[in-house]
């Protein structure tokens, strides 16, 4: 009788574990299911809930925007095992199909990444009251939409301050992927924190017309560099990996040029010999907070967030110490204080 226990027992136990290996899923091509080699997941409160993103045209690999905010989808699952997955948007034809491509496969919650959503977004909302979304970088009015929006002309302003403090021919760039409000943002508190401390510098200003398109940035360096350029900050995306590449030409043939990098601490793609610091933009703290949220129950459709200096959400990390002096990085630090104080009103146009 023991014998025929103990056999039944180690049945037992041996079916259990084959089926906790049926259950454990393989990720797929842009999804990851909370059950990866190495991820450490601290509870199941996500388990049951489907996390979808659609970038904008950069792409998820923009090494910026986009990838910021589907890495911070992957912090989701790797901490409450909810799944997730991104569609990438090729031109903005594609982003409506894919929005609507989630919703109707019954996901919790639907990304879009980007200004460029505006319309689809809109359209895809109201033609689903049922569904919930959520967008970064654009206002849009629907009870079942969350909106994040960032006061990029704050960070931008102090990436201004270390333009303006450090360039040594006295000439700065700036090159945008396109001439959208949120990109004119950055432009317009660039362009016056270098005013505030180098009221002589001259900035050329450049836009791309795409944000996938790292050919562009690369010329548009190029013809800015020629011309004596020596610091430009680039707010582009994708289009700005081109800048970054063309610096590094230059520096290897032993030009003194920087990049100021966006959205990411973008140092840690390209190295410190050519980022001179970033204008880090906190999307992947916004996704997640959004979407930890809804999973714990507080969903936050109808409302629109808007996050600056005051938040922590935008401005320069701490790897800038490599490159910026110290005097410079006090200047930075007194202009924010004055920026978060309301001395200071930073332009948005």
């Amino acid at each position: 009788m023991k014998k025929t226990f103990s056999l039944m027992l180690v049945l037992v136990v041996a079916l259990t574990l084959v089926l906790s290996a049926c259950g454990a899923k393989k990720n797929n091509e842009g999804g990851s299911t909370g059950n990866e080699p190495n991820k450490v997941v601290s509870d199941n409160t996500g388990k049951d809930f489907k996390i979808g993103m659609v970038t904008d045209v950069g792409g998820v690999h923009d090494k910026s925007f986009n990838q910021s905010a589907w890495e911070a989808l992957q912090t989701v699952t790797a901490e409450t095992s909810a799944q997730t997955k991104f569609l990438e948007s090729k031109g903005e034809a594609d982003m409506e199909p894919n929005l609507n491509s989630f919703v109707k496969e019954g996901y919790d919650l639907t990304w879009g990444i980007g200004f460029l959503f505006f319309d689809a977004m809109t359209k895809v909302a109201a033609e689903n009251p049922n569904a919930k979304l959520a967008v970064i970088d654009s206002e849009i009015e629907a009870p079942n939409i969350a909106s994040v929006t960032f006061a990029e002309n704050e960070g931008s302003y102090l990436v201004g301050v270390v333009a303006g403090l450090m360039t040594k021919t006295n000439k700065i760039g700036f090159v945008g992927g396109m001439k959208i409000p949120v990109i004119t943002r950055f432009e317009a508190g660039f362009k016056a924190g270098v005013a505030a401390v180098n009221p002589d510098a001259k900035i050329t200003i450049e836009y791309a017309g795409d944000f996938g398109k790292p050919d562009l940035g690369k010329l548009a360096a190029s013809t800015m560099y020629d011309a004596g350029v020596d610091i430009i900050f680039h707010a582009a995306g994708g289009t700005g990996n081109g800048v970054f590449n063309e610096a590094k030409t230059r520096k290897d043939s032993g030009e003194n040029v920087w990049v100021i990098g966006v959205d990411k601490d973008q140092s840690l793609e390209y190295g410190d010999e050519i980022t001179l610091t970033s204008m880090v933009k906190g999307v992947d703290a916004a996704v997640q907070k959004v979407s930890k949220d809804l999973i714990a129950g507080n969903w936050a459709g109808g409302t629109t967030q808007v996050l600056g200096l005051k938040d922590n959400a935008v401005g320069l990390p701490e790897t800038s110490s490599k490159n910026v002096p110290a005097d410079v990085l006090k200047k930075v630090e007194e202009y924010k204080e004055k920026i978060i104080s309301g001395e200071i009103k930073v332009p948005t146009e």
